[in-house]
């Protein structure tokens, strides 16, 4: 079964999304780009014993929860590449509420009252949470841990939701499903540091450089007492130059900032591990082979910094 053509089938029969071809050439856009976060649901529900037909569902909703984060992201962010700089502001401003709505009634359509009333609530709350941080985003975060408030308001809750209604729909438990949040929750936050690296460490300087933000190793190389501080905020200042950006970079390696945050995504990937392994799932594969796509990328990057024996730090 492709998961990606059910859903948008799936979509498609919302009279909202047939009555606004807008929002329809948009599910049809994206579902074409086969986005890996939309497997999320059904990883979930296959694992807890589940089918693709009954995490359907629970993948549009998601589908569409992500389109309508993706929108307002992209505005918040001043993407070029957003939708909004196409349609116009005011369009992707309707239509990220519009999405929002219709992820919210593709899970009115599950025929079992306490999962589909579950499973709407927490839709609602993980849309709330992101607004929130977003919200949050916006303002930057100005030391650790409103850098963690944030990355739990923002990041997590998508992660969190997405696995939960997968697993409800798929016939978990309320203790399952819940075990399978949290497991989301700590898969969201390694992803967040996992693209913090990446964003600060590439080049041209990518915009959480130029707007003056703070992801995780840049505000590390900011806060924390080390020799290089003083010079690391000064090159902020001039960071589009390439070779302020390449000192800079060179900092974030030599302070203990990439180190640091790669500790911080290893912390989280053996919780995760630890937490699976307690979880009673059927199948545990389709949840478990969401952590090697991370990892692998993560061991290159510290081969790259000059860090070694990966291995030992993943097993420790």
């Amino acid at each position: 079964m492709d998961i990606y053509r059910a859903t948008e089938t799936f979509l498609r029969e919302i009279p909202v999304v047939q009555s606004w071809p807008e929002i329809e050439t948009c599910i049809q856009r994206v579902t074409a780009k086969k986005l890996p976060d939309w497997q999320l649901p059904l990883r979930a529900c296959l694992a807890v014993g589940g089918t693709a037909d009954q995490a359907t569902p629970a993948v549009a909703a998601i589908a569409c929860a992500q389109m309508s984060i993706i929108l307002v992201d992209d505005m918040l962010d001043d993407d070029p590449r957003g939708e909004y700089q196409r349609i116009g502001m005011p369009s992707a401003a309707n239509m990220a509420v519009a999405l929002a709505a219709i992820g919210t009634e593709a899970l009115t359509r599950n025929k079992q009252e306490m999962v589909r009333i579950t499973a709407v609530n927490a839709l609602n709350e993980m849309l709330s949470q992101t607004a929130w941080g977003q919200y949050l985003d916006v303002q930057n975060p100005s030391d650790e841990a409103a850098y963690w408030h944030l990355v739990r308001s923002k990041s997590s809750p998508f992660f969190r939701a997405a696995l939960y209604v997968g697993a409800l729909l798929g016939g978990a438990s309320m203790f399952t499903a819940e075990q399978l949040a949290e497991f989301g929750g700590l898969y969201g936050e390694m992803i967040q540091i996992h693209d913090d690296l990446n964003d600060t460490l590439e080049t041209p300087a990518n915009p959480d450089w130029l707007q003056g933000r703070f992801p995780l190793p840049i505000l590390f190389a900011h806060l924390v007492d080390h020799p290089d501080r003083e010079q690391f905020i000064a090159l902020r200042r001039h960071i589009a130059n390439p070779k302020a950006l390449a000192e800079a970079q060179r900092i974030l390696i030599r302070s203990g900032a990439v180190s640091y945050s790669i500790d911080q995504f290893l912390q989280r990937y053996h919780a995760a591990q630890e937490l699976l392994s307690q979880i009673n799932l059927v199948n545990k594969d389709p949840v478990a082979t969401l952590l090697e796509p991370l990892i692998n990328p993560v061991k290159a990057l510290y081969a790259e910094v000059g860090l070694t024996n990966f291995d030992e730090a993943v097993d420790h």
